[in-house]
């Protein structure tokens, strides 16, 4: 080989474009590690409402490592997503040492089997709230359902003015209401809404003009519905 031009001149050209390599790597991996590129700043698109921000400067703290080229954004992201009150969190560099994040807070629409809570999305998540909030109860997997009907519901009782204190799903597929004025509202495993209708056409009518508070209604009959007041009973 040694005699051989041709071959010698490859060899040397490809030694030359590994030298060049290794020098166009030294020479970016310096210029991405200088102090220029350091990062700076943190800049959140909204003030946030419920997550504390001494919470979010651990985060900035402990999870935001290296600078504005070798800061691990998703690492970023999951540190962020990890706190209180964050459904989702989203982080981009803005060059050339700041980095911008949009942080997608929870809102809560009940409680959740007096544990949790459930946002607006149906999903459980934990965080501690003292809000006068709704409760929703029902199997761990049916958190979505639950809140679809709930919100469905509270449409529906909205033209006599009563809304829902609970809701309750049994593991049968039961449903039962109890609205804010106490009254308890049978609605069983099918025709919910319905059986829900046909209550709020009749309320104004008869339940309403009860000489006594009605705390408890079947309306699990084909034509008509049982209303329970506190020391007697009647049918409707």
């Amino acid at each position: 080989m040694w005699d051989d031009p041709l071959a010698l001149r490859k060899l040397s050209n490809a030694l030359f474009g590994i030298a060049a390599a290794l020098l166009l790597f030294v020479t970016l991996d310096y210029a991405l590690h200088l102090p220029v590129f350091a990062l700076r700043a943190v800049r959140l698109s909204a003030p946030p409402q419920r997550v504390p921000e001494k919470l979010i400067a651990q985060v900035v703290h402990n999870e935001l490592h290296g600078n504005f080229f070798t800061v691990d954004l998703a690492e970023a992201q999951h540190g962020f997503e990890q706190l209180p009150w964050v459904r989702k969190a989203s982080v981009r560099r803005h060059f050339p040492w700041q980095l911008d994040v949009d942080l997608e807070e929870q809102v809560a629409l009940a409680h959740w089997n007096g544990t949790q809570l459930v946002n607006t999305h149906g999903e459980v998540f934990a965080a501690e709230d003292e809000q006068a909030l709704p409760s929703l109860i029902g199997p761990d997997d049916a958190a979505a359902e639950v809140a679809q009907r709930y919100i469905r519901f509270g449409e529906m009782l909205a033209p006599i003015k009563q809304q829902v204190a609970q809701l309750s799903l049994s593991p049968r597929g039961a449903w039962q209401l109890r609205l804010q004025d106490g009254m308890v509202v049978e609605l069983g495993r099918e025709q919910m809404e319905q059986r829900l209708a046909r209550f709020v056409a009749v309320y104004p009518y008869s339940l309403a003009t009860m000489p006594q508070p009605v705390r408890y209604v079947d309306l699990r009959y084909r034509n008509g519905f049982a209303a329970y007041l506190p020391a007697a009973h009647g049918r409707g």
